[in-house]
């Protein structure tokens, strides 16, 4: 699984902001779909992090390495079998989570090989995009670029849906942050005004 390079053009991306914000100096990190490794160099760079990408497209790979980033050239959607629990602090899907097929097995994997998650999806619960549903379009906007006939994305999915799959699925959410398309906060409304949503979270523990 690969992060859609429509996605790894993008060079604001404030979400990297609020993911190192989560993350402790001196963590060890595995990024899930890593794209060109620019997430785990920025991470090495302001939180001297370390750890490994996953990431299956060949040109992305040695992107990837031509970044300095410790890369396995692999199909995340096979499983995390190579890993042995608890091996990373954290465990990160960015921008994947919409375009992988077996959710509940990767988020499951996830916290099973980590001991926190991070994931980051665009809303479709979105003001914009309930509008193009409303006008009989499938969405396109700055966090859904694609056309629906040559889109990456299996799943669309809300903020909304995504606590509600937490609280079914023994998942619990340490912190939220929800980004407009300035890469703003969103405190109000987040799932009608938040085009972005980052989570934090770990296993319930009893």
């Amino acid at each position: 699984m690969s992060i859609p390079a429509r996605y790894t053009k993008r060079t604001d991306r404030r979400d990297f902001e609020t993911i190192a914000g989560w993350i402790r100096d001196g963590a060890h990190v595995l990024d899930l779909g890593c794209g060109d490794g620019s997430l785990l160099r920025h991470l090495h760079r302001v939180r001297r992090a370390s750890g490994y990408g996953i990431e299956i497209d060949d040109n992305k790979v040695l992107a990837s390495l031509k970044n300095g980033v410790n890369v396995l050239q692999a199909d995340l959607e096979a499983g995390l079998s190579g890993f042995d629990n608890d091996s990373f602090d954290y465990v990160i899907l960015s921008l994947t989570l919409q375009a992988v097929r077996h959710t509940e097995r990767i988020v499951k994997e996830m916290l099973r090989v980590g001991r926190e998650g991070i994931v980051t999806f665009p809303n479709f619960g979105y003001w914009r995009h309930r509008v193009h549903v409303m006008m009989g379009r499938v969405p396109i906007s700055r966090e859904l670029p694609y056309q629906w006939y040559d889109t990456p994305n299996i799943h669309v999915l809300t903020i909304e849906d995504f606590e509600i799959f937490c609280a079914g699925h023994g998942v619990r959410i340490r912190e939220r942050i929800v980004l407009d398309e300035a890469g703003e906060q969103v405190r109000f409304l987040p799932n009608l005004l938040g085009a972005l949503a980052v989570y934090r979270f770990d296993k319930w523990s009893g």
